[in-house]
């Protein structure tokens, strides 16, 4: 009998034991949250967010819509093609000269102030800058003169008709580039150069430039476009457009060392979404009410409105007593 008691006793301080053992590895009192948590520690899982561009919601007009960003984010998430990057331009001295590190990278997003029957003005501080790099957003406003440029992020479809209407009323106009561009429409970009148009840089990837805080990284970011374009044309880009209208002082200094003219813009408008197109005669009063001496006109290549238009924009301007010329007519 004696033998049968112990034998209980011994079984219910095992269990007892178990029970104890149990209470350490789960907390009945501790937030499921925090169960989980503490279970999960060993299993631990590296989530990577996707790089969205910090600048998405920019001052700037001509990127601050959701097509855009989009359109944006699919070329700056792309890495440079192999084939911009092999091309060395046998030719072309250009290299970044110096360091610019201890330049102000302090990002400014490109804007303009109207005024009524007159060229638009922009702050002292941005002219003294665009006077000092050799930049640039109208010219000649004691003259009726016009600067017609595109930016070409992607194609849509109204190049054809935007270059047959340039030929037929004898205009040459700058188009600005991006590397996928090149690549993929090097037909068009042989179109232009043969028809005596201006192929400028919008850089390779569409970045925010001073985003691109290394010096080198930017520079392949400009002239891994102008190596392939070389190679194709036998010629230099001379002007670029930052993507986006953003800039600093350290870009314009490194893409001046390098060469280039910095073209920004007096006139632009809302034209880029394809899915908010609201016609043809839209378009061509916004134009035709932002001309002024000295213009340089940015119009997207993607517009529908913007293609149906043109022809009518420049026999109208010229009516006014307007004359295109082209930025190689600018005197520096």
């Amino acid at each position: 009998m004696k033998l049968k008691i112990l034998t209980k006793i011994a079984i219910v301080m095992i269990l007892a034991l178990n029970l104890t053992s149990c209470a350490t590895k789960i907390n009945v009192n501790q937030p499921i949250s925090e169960q989980t948590k503490n279970t999960n520690e060993s299993e631990k899982v590296e989530v990577v967010s996707p790089t969205v561009d910090k600048e998405q919601n920019t001052q700037q007009e001509d990127s601050n819509t959701k097509l855009q960003v989009e359109e944006d984010k699919k070329v700056s998430s792309s890495t440079i093609p192999d084939e911009l990057k092999s091309v060395v331009n046998p030719d072309s001295k250009k290299q970044v000269n110096g360091e610019f590190s201890q330049y102000d990278n302090k990002c400014y997003s490109w804007w303009y102030r109207k005024q009524k029957d007159k060229p638009p003005t922009i702050d002292q501080a941005a002219q003294q800058l665009l006077q000092k790099y050799n930049g640039m957003y109208l010219q000649h406003t004691d003259e009726k003169v016009l600067y017609l440029t595109f930016d070409e992020g992607y194609e849509n479809g109204y190049t054809p008709k935007i270059l047959d209407v340039l030929k037929e009323n004898q205009v040459k106009a700058a188009f600005f580039i991006t590397g996928p561009y090149l690549t993929k429409h090097s037909d068009l970009v042989k179109r232009m150069v043969e028809e005596g148009h201006i192929v400028g840089n919008h850089t390779v990837r569409h970045l925010s430039m001073p985003d691109v805080t290394e010096d080198q990284k930017l520079e392949e970011e400009i002239l891994g476009l102008e190596r392939p374009f070389y190679e194709m044309f036998r010629k230099n880009m001379k002007y670029i457009r930052p993507p986006k209208g953003e800039y600093s002082e350290r870009t314009l200094a490194l893409t001046k060392s390098l060469g280039y003219k910095t073209v920004f813009w007096s006139f632009a408008y809302l034209d880029w979404d394809v899915k908010n197109q609201k016609g043809t005669e839209y378009a061509y009063n916004k134009v035709m009410d932002g001309l002024h001496n000295g213009a340089i006109l940015l119009l997207h290549a993607v517009s529908k409105d913007n293609a149906e238009a043109l022809d009518r924009i420049i026999k109208d301007a010229r009516a006014k007593g307007y004359e295109f010329k082209s930025l190689d007519d600018f005197q520096w």
